[in-house]
Parts: C-alpha cells; structure tokens; sequence
C-alpha cells in the first residue's frame, strides 16, 4: 500500500513483501537524493520486519551517497582488508573478483561461506548494504537465511542445548583456507591480525530491535562453544550450521543491475553462490556498526 508523506516526494515509496521467508522489495525511491526523516522512518521499519530490502535501478548512486545514506543508520566499519576499500571512500570495501595489471581490484571470495557480518567483532554489524556495480552474465546470487526462523523451529533438544551458551567468533578461523582456495586473498600483516582478536556473543542473541530471538552463530566464523567439551562443541555447532540454512528460511536474490540491499546481520545470515572466474563481478559494500549481542 502507498502511503503519501506532505513532507517530501522521498517519502512516497511502496514496500512490497517477496514471496518467501524474508525480504521486501522498496518500490519508488531514488536513493542518491536524500530521504526525508519520514522516508527513513519507513526504511527503518521495513528493515526491522523485513531483514533484507532491495532496492531496484540506484544507478545514479555514488559511493558518497551510499556511505551518507548508511550513516543515518549508525557508524560505519572498516574491513580489516583496507587494501580492498576505496582510496577516497575508506568505508566503502569492494567485493570483486576483477583482476587489473596482476592486482585484485576487491575482495573476490567475499561470503564464500554462510555468515553474519563482522561477527567476530565485539560490536557486530548492525547491517550491509551492497551495489552492485558490474554484475556477471551467470551466477553471482546472494542467498539469505532467516535467523529468528531458525531459532523459532529448533527441536526442543536443540532449543534446550543452545539456552545461555556463548560461542567464540574468530575471522581467522578459515582464512587459511580461504588462501588456499583463491591465490588473490592476502596474507595478513601483524598489525590486521592484531585488529582481529576472537570476540566472544550468545548463541541465541535477542534483536535490540524487533525483541526476536535469533540464531547468532556461522560456518565461517563461530569456533567453539564455551564450557563444552571440543567434540560437544563440534557436534552442537555442526546441528545449528545445518538447521540454521535450511532452504525454507532462505531468499536467493537474483542481482539486476543498479541493485542496492539492505540486510540486518542481526537477523541473517548471507552466502555468496560464486559465478565462473571470467565472468567480471564488483559489488560495493557499506557496513554499519551495531550494538554488543545479548
């Protein structure tokens, strides 16, 4: 349903569920102008009902105006790869597997393994937003995985063995697979790795939000859980990467060109599918600081 603000052209957009677990699509805005305060209000409530928004045809938006449009939401974050951000945008990472003069131009494995962003930060993420800015001919979907779902439908047995557990989060954790997987991912200089320490949040953490429960664990970062045996702690992990990605709690988005999303890491979690290593992909990414799990 349209709903019409006297405030600003900015704030007449429609929002319209997808079909499926999560996600709405926002109808109407040009998002390199700026959103009336009645605009983002609406925004800001879909993306708490919602988790992800996608916005359609933002190919006037510029790097600045994403990071302005980001910052309305909260601080922005740094990637720990700086080499991979933008020289005159520092808090833009570019996600790309385009190789120029024999250098990566971005972070070409991003989200290879599903995962919430900055998890193994002691303030995750709150949100990402990714534009796309050349997309491949084939492949290159994002999948997203609803994690209040998935705590909603955990087996008693389950929901009970989750109850007041922590688990560590280290982005270390598969990096040297991740090398060994794609000859571009760098090596990491003392300085990054020190920027990276294991943070340690609830397995079930509560949206400071919308107040749901939701899964907060991941494949790529989430080590161990604590006060558990390791071969406990394996296998219980092992149970919620499983159930947590199941295909009933996941939206695949199938990106268009001049797409914009908007995903609450708080809520879900994401993977990238891949597409063929000469098909050009760059993406880029703004990430908003969000609060200390509990």
């Amino acid at each position: 349903m349209r709903v019409m603000s006297q405030q600003s052209p900015q704030a007449e957009f429609d929002i319209r569920p997808l079909p499926g677990p999560l996600g709405a699509e926002v109808i109407g805005p040009d998002l390199s102008q700026p959103l009336s305060e009645a605009g983002f209000i609406r925004l800001h409530r879909a993306h708490l009902d919602h988790h992800v928004l996608v916005f359609r045809d933002q190919h006037a938006l510029t790097p600045q105006q994403q990071v302005a449009l980001s910052a309305r939401f909260g601080p922005l974050q740094r990637h720990v790869l700086k080499q991979f951000a933008l020289p005159e945008h520092p808090e833009v990472l570019v996600v790309s597997n385009i190789v120029e003069d024999g250098k990566p131009v971005g972070l070409g494995d991003a989200g290879h393994f599903w995962h919430s962003d900055l998890s193994y930060k002691p303030r995750p993420s709150l949100g990402s937003f990714l534009h796309a800015q050349e997309l491949p001919a084939e492949g290159g979907d994002t999948l997203f995985a609803n994690q209040h779902l998935a705590y909603d439908t955990l087996p008693a047995k389950l929901k009970q063995a989750v109850a007041g557990r922590r688990a560590e989060h280290w982005y270390l954790k598969r990096y040297a697979e991740l090398q060994q997987r794609s000859p571009w991912r760098p090596d990491l200089t003392p300085q990054q790795i020190a920027e990276v320490p294991p943070a340690v949040h609830p397995v079930v953490r509560t949206h400071p939000e919308n107040g749901r429960p939701a899964l907060f664990v991941s494949e790529h970062f989430t080590t161990r859980v604590l006060e558990l045996p390791p071969e406990d702690s394996d296998e219980l992990l092992e149970a919620l990467f499983l159930h947590s990605t199941q295909p009933e709690f996941v939206y695949r988005h199938r990106w268009r060109a001049g797409d914009l999303v908007f995903w609450d890491n708080r809520s879900v979690q994401h993977l990238a599918t891949g597409c063929p290593a000469h098909q050009r992909r760059r993406l880029n990414r703004t990430t908003i600081e969000g609060d200390v799990p509990a």
